[in-house]
């Protein structure tokens, strides 16, 4: 069997930013400031320690976060977004932009829905 090339690209880019927690981690990053492992976790409420530690090694085994690690007592961390990194703005914004599109049309079909049952 053939593989289609095109399909494989999409499911490398994908594997690399989907989770339920990495477009939002990227998108705090991409704020401009660094962010202490703790500040993230304030951001994300919901998100477990671990979750929150796989996700950012495997950012940064891609490329696209970096991490400085402070020399001092107690430890300092802190996390960033690389110049690479900054390359998926345009396409986080994007999907951000679909997903508010989505949700209004999805909104607008349950109003639709619930007017065709009162009528």
């Amino acid at each position: 069997m053939e593989k289609n090339p095109a399909q494989c690209q999409f499911v490398v880019a994908l594997d690399s930013i989907v989770g339920k927690w990495k477009p939002i981690i990227l998108y705090h990053l991409l704020q401009g400031e660094p962010l202490r492992f703790n500040e993230l976790r304030r951001l994300l409420p919901d998100i477990t320690q671990r979750m929150l530690t796989l996700h950012l090694r495997e950012l940064e085994e891609e490329g696209i976060v970096s991490r400085v690690i402070y020399p001092q007592i107690p430890p300092k961390v802190e996390y960033s977004i690389t110049e690479y990194g900054k390359s998926l703005s345009p396409i986080l914004e994007s999907l951000h932009q679909w997903g508010v599109a989505h949700v209004k049309r999805k909104q607008l079909q349950k109003a639709s829905s619930e007017q065709k049952e009162t009528d």
